[in-house]
């Protein structure tokens, strides 16, 4: 099996924000949509793993923008895993405009759960063997994010149609929220120019979500989300720090 998956993308409304530019949140969509793709070649699949009691989950994405492309445009993208390490699976993505220049790429690192427990199960112990690709244009790893203090607060829901099939927050879903923090006329003046995302505890259906946002390390928007435990202690759910144009 090739170790490197292609696919091509239009872009139309479905994708786009309203001054048609390609959403941040699409992004994340495409690298999960050729992602399950490619395992599903791999016979790595969603409905594949569940018979194993095994589903995927991403803990961190780190994306990296050329151009933010527009409505109507056709993307060619191309996704391969990398080197297993001890704890995760990662993946490499690029995407490419018709005229074969580079728009944006991305490195997600992926971890096998537990569908019942939804504990983690390292790659030495899940049985799942995945080649990896080292093509030398792959972006580095993204760290974690430390907690600062944040400015400004905003509780939020998490509503049906944040969730995906695992029911769960979808990953996706983290960078809508986050642009919904922002108004209209900032977006008109500024895209996304890289973003580091950290998945840190599932979010599920009904809880409400503490986001904290700020502008800081020189301009670039870092958004804590944190919600009470069962022992009414603060847990942090997700952190994003998003450096705009």
């Amino acid at each position: 099996m090739e170790p490197i998956y292609q696919q091509d993308f239009e872009i139309t409304d479905a994708y786009v924000d309203r001054y048609g530019r390609l959403k941040p949140s699409t992004i994340l969509y495409f690298a999960q949509e050729v992602a399950g793709q490619h395992c599903m070649e791999l016979a790595l699949d969603y409905e594949t793993l569940a018979r194993q009691r095994l589903f995927w989950a991403v803990t961190r994405h780190r994306v990296q923008v050329s151009r933010m492309p527009m409505v109507g445009e056709t993307l060619h993208i191309e996704t391969w895993p990398m080197p297993t390490t001890r704890v995760a699976y990662p993946r490499s993505m690029v995407a490419y405009d018709s005229q074969g220049r580079e728009c944006f790429r991305s490195i997600s690192l992926w971890v096998l759960m537990n569908l019942d427990t939804r504990n983690m199960i390292l790659p030495g112990k899940s049985g799942i063997s995945v080649v990896g690709t080292l093509r030398g244009n792959e972006l580095a790893s993204p760290t974690g994010l430390m907690a600062k203090p944040l400015g400004s607060h905003r509780q939020r829901p998490v509503c049906f149609t944040d969730l995906d099939r695992n029911g769960h927050m979808n990953n996706t879903r983290y960078l809508d929220w986050i642009d919904d923090l922002l108004p209209s006329p900032f977006h008109a003046e500024h895209t996304m120019k890289e973003c580091t995302v950290c998945y840190l505890s599932e979010a599920r259906e009904g809880q409400n979500l503490n986001l904290q946002w700020d502008f800081v390390d020189g301009g670039a928007l870092q958004v804590d989300a944190h919600r009470k435990n069962t022992e009414d202690k603060d847990e942090r759910i997700f952190s994003a720090r998003i450096l705009f144009d």
